[in-house]
C-alpha cells in the first residue's frame, strides 16, 4: 500500500487518527511534529520562539523527505508543513495524501486550552483559525481524498479512510 500522509489544520485529528490507522491496518506509524522534537530536543512551541518558523519549516521540510517511505506507513504532518510547495509536491507525487477537514469551530473547542501551538499562542480565536485556514485550505484541498470530520468520532473517520483507501 502507497504511504498515506494526513495533512489539515492543527486539532483536526490528524496524529489521533494516524495513530487508529496505523493500528488497523498493521503498519508503520510516522509523526513529523514528534520527530522535530526528539532531533531539536525541544517542544514545537519553544523552537519558534528560539529559532524563528523560518528555521523550523526547514527543519520540517527535511524530516519530511528524510523520514518518508514509499510503502505501507501512515505519516502525519504538522498544520502548516503543506503550505511548503516542494514538500506538497513530493508529498502528492509519492503518496496518498488525505485532508482531515474540519471547522474552525470544532478546531477552536478542541485546542482551545492548548498552550502548546505557537500559531494561536495569546491569539486563540474562531477568527484566527479562520484565517489561518484561509489561507492554508487551496492547498489542503489539493490532497488525493478529503475526509470532513465534523462531529465524527476518531473510529468513525479511520472507517470512512479505510473504505475510501479500498473503494
Amino acid at each position: 500500500m502507497k504511504t498515506i500522509v494526513l495533512t489539515g489544520m492543527m486539532g483536526s485529528g490528524k496524529t489521533t487518527i494516524a495513530k487508529l490507522l496505523s493500528e488497523k491496518l498493521n503498519i508503520k506509524y510516522i509523526d513529523i511534529d514528534f520527530l522535530i522534537e526528539e532531533k531539536e530536543n525541544m517542544k514545537i512551541s519553544e523552537i519558534f520562539a528560539q529559532k524563528g518558523e523560518n528555521y523550523f519549516r526547514k527543519l520540517e521540510q527535511e524530516i519530511i523527505i528524510s523520514s518518508f517511505i514509499t510503502e505501507n506507513a501512515i505519516i502525519s504532518l504538522g498544520g502548516g508543513a503543506f503550505e511548503n510547495p516542494e514538500t506538497r509536491k513530493f508529498l502528492l507525487n509519492n503518496s496518498t495524501v488525505i485532508y482531515l477537514k474540519t471547522s474552525p469551530e470544532i478546531i477552536y473547542e478542541r485546542i482551545k486550552n492548548n498552550t502548546t501551538r505557537p500559531l494561536l499562542c495569546g491569539k486563540m480565536s474562531v477568527e484566527k483559525i479562520k484565517q489561518i485556514l484561509k489561507i492554508r485550505e487551496k492547498n489542503y484541498e489539493s490532497a488525493s481524498i478529503i475526509i470532513n470530520t465534523n462531529n465524527k468520532t476518531p473510529n468513525r473517520i479511520v472507517e470512512e479512510i479505510t473504505g475510501v483507501l479500498h473503494d
